[in-house]
């Protein structure tokens, strides 16, 4: 395991590593209902798209844990207002709301009293606790094929231990990669305006002994014309059917860059993070925050007073802009459509490459 836990079960709370406050302090909140969970969620007390899924999972045991009805229908009721209340917290990533429809769906049974109910949520909840851990390290372990001995990376956003349970996906590659002796850097976009590349990513790789720099957002593209860059790795928090990938903003430019230079682009992806039911990353909601992101850096204003600010959490980036979708389930080549459909409906499929071409 990580040194850190961005997520603990105590029994009766939620235990969340505040994220807003790495890495000059580290400290650790605790919940006791749903509502705080989804607050959590939404102020980013805790954030990535598998982390925020296994914390909503957890909020939902605790919706079951607080209520005194002795009624099973109408605790179905009050755990389903919580559902809606922590999906709500922040659309973008459907592993928010897939994490919250498990997490439901276990529970159908009519059969279950109110007893069996949280019983069957803090089961169902554990399970995707230990699934987290072993999909990203599996994700990280198939990718291995695309990393040469020696590698420089460029990594965007935070996708490591921080974003998840443990391992993380684009940053668990570069950790694993670490861990089986290879020489690799990585180069880690500070990712404004949340700052999570300079902040927490740096975090993480100082903690496992991994070399890398820090680099503006805008200089991925000059590194990549005055140095050797083996690929670029980022995470995602939703991929459509046909490939497209929401991602933190400042993913698309990274993209755009590599396209240009010639750099493989690839996306880490489990596949609860793959949504068959949108068409086009067109279709996908994105999230706007509070402009003080962009004004402000921890209370401290960098822009005159008044100053409109439009600011996007997330971008995405085309199909054709993306090299390879690795899942833990293997990695995938364009024509995205028929490998995405394959590797969704073929839970058997373990080789190192899904290629539909």
């Amino acid at each position: 395991m990580s040194p850190f836990q961005s997520i603990q079960w105590t029994g009766q709370q939620l235990r969340l590593l505040d994220q807003r406050s790495l890495p000059q302090e580290t400290t650790y909140r605790f919940y006791d209902d749903a509502e705080g969970v989804a607050i959590a969620i939404r102020d980013m007390v805790v954030r990535g798209a598998p982390a925020i899924g296994v914390a909503a999972a957890f909020g939902l045991v605790l919706a079951s844990q607080q209520s005194s009805t002795a009624d099973a229908e109408a605790l179905r009721h009050q755990i389903a207002i919580a559902a809606e209340t922590l999906k709500a917290a922040r659309p973008t990533a459907v592993n928010l709301a897939w994490a919250v429809e498990r997490m439901l769906a276990a529970i159908v049974d009519p059969s279950l009293d109110v007893a069996a109910i949280q019983a069957t949520l803090l089961s169902a909840a554990q399970q995707l606790y230990d699934e987290d851990v072993a999909v990203n390290r599996q994700i990280g372990l198939n990718a291995q094929a695309l990393i040469p001995q020696q590698a420089n990376v460029i990594h965007h956003c935070n996708t490591g231990a921080l974003a998840t349970v443990d391992y993380g996906t684009a940053l668990g590659i570069i950790r694993i990669a670490h861990e089986q002796g290879k020489q690799i850097h990585a180069y880690l976009d500070e990712t404004r305006p949340r700052l999570q590349g300079a902040n927490l990513s740096a975090y993480e790789l100082q903690a496992y002994g991994v070399p890398h720099t820090v680099i503006v957002d805008g200089a991925s593209g000059f590194l990549m014309r005055q140095r050797s860059i083996d690929c670029c790795l980022v995470g995602c928090d939703r991929v459509t059917a046909n490939g497209d990938v929401a991602n933190k903003i400042g993913t698309y430019n990274l993209a755009l860059a590599a396209k240009a230079h010639g750099v493989p682009f690839y996306v880490a992806c489990p596949i609860s993070t793959i949504d068959r039911s949108l068409a086009t990353g067109t279709e996908i909601e994105i999230e706007e925050r509070d402009g003080r992101e962009i004004t402000e850096i921890r209370g401290q204003a960098i822009a005159p007073a008044g100053t409109k600010t439009w600011n996007p959490a997330f971008d995405i980036t085309p199909a054709e802009l993306v090299t390879a979708i690795i899942t833990e389930r293997g990695i995938l080549y364009p024509p995205y459509g028929s490998a995405l459909e394959q590797v969704l409906t073929s839970p058997s499929i373990s080789a190192e490459t899904v290629d539909c071409a």
